[in-house]
């Protein structure tokens, strides 16, 4: 089979260097793991915007007191977990 001399080379780089390899995953790994977290992250601000909107709204139409909401909103803060 005839093969691309560059590529050649590479798989034969590759093959004498196999931490290259798994830099290369974990590199990998890494960038997509920043940007899943971004995407969560955005998602999470997203819907706590629209609880606060919406709470403002129950607020403003009689249906729930200022004090109700703000435990309603001091309630989303609290941080689960044990770190």
């Amino acid at each position: 089979m005839n093969v691309d001399p560059d590529l050649q080379a590479i798989l034969e780089f590759l093959g004498r260097n196999e931490h290259v390899v798994v830099l290369a995953f974990l590199a990998c790994a890494g960038v997509m793991w920043a940007a899943l977290s971004s995407i969560v992250a955005v998602f999470r601000t997203v819907q706590r915007e629209k609880t606060r909107r919406e709470i403002a709204a129950y607020i403003a139409e009689g249906s729930m007191t200022p004090e109700q909401g703000e435990r309603l909103l001091a309630a989303g803060n609290k941080k689960e977990g044990c770190c």
